[in-house]
């Protein structure tokens, strides 16, 4: 029997997410459009090695949390999920407003996927582990390199935007098993 309401803590956390993205595009405006997939790869390789490091590592001596981190991998996935379905441009090409649309239909499909695997899964996830999902967004990180280093090409295996989708999921999880541990 499902206790926590997944989906409005899902969507509260998107909703997060969203925040920091739009604000990052009132600064900078969607630059990252000029991203080329590995680039955005290395880029949540580097927050997911973070907090891994965070997780492990027995001094910090930059005073953030894992938090901002798994923001970061939500926001650069979904990022790389456009990437793939635009293509890279040598100059940014989209309005801060036509990116929020994009931003928007890419977190409510990882929303979608979230609903059918969390009904298969019987919501696995609470009983995992942060550092455990961390891991797991770190193994989905250097899948995603193998694949852009093959060519995208794949013989059995999900691509990368799936990939991509399950580093959202998974760092979406994580947020709301903070959140609930700050909580308690």
């Amino acid at each position: 029997m499902q206790t926590k309401d997944t989906k409005a803590q899902f969507q509260a956390v998107l909703t997060q997410c969203r925040h920091l993205y739009i604000d990052k595009m009132k600064d900078y405006g969607p630059v990252w459009r000029i991203l080329r997939t590995p680039s955005i790869t290395d880029q949540i390789f580097i927050k997911a090695n973070r907090i891994r490091t965070l997780q492990t590592a027995a001094e910090r001596l930059v005073d953030e949390g894992v938090e901002p981190e798994f923001v970061g991998i939500v926001n650069y996935a979904a990022m790389g999920i456009i990437q793939l379905q635009l293509g890279v441009v040598d100059t940014p090409d989209l309005t801060s407003e036509e990116a929020a649309k994009m931003y928007d239909k890419v977190t409510n499909e990882a929303y979608e996927l979230m609903l059918r695997k969390n009904h298969d899964y019987d919501e696995a996830w609470r009983s995992m582990r942060i550092s455990s999902i961390a891991d797991l967004i770190l193994m989905k990180v250097l899948r995603t390199k193998s694949i852009e280093d093959n060519g995208g090409k794949t013989i059995v295996s999900e691509g990368l935007e799936a990939n991509y989708y399950d580093m959202i999921n998974y760092a979406v999880f994580a947020l709301i098993l903070l959140s609930e541990q700050n909580q308690s």
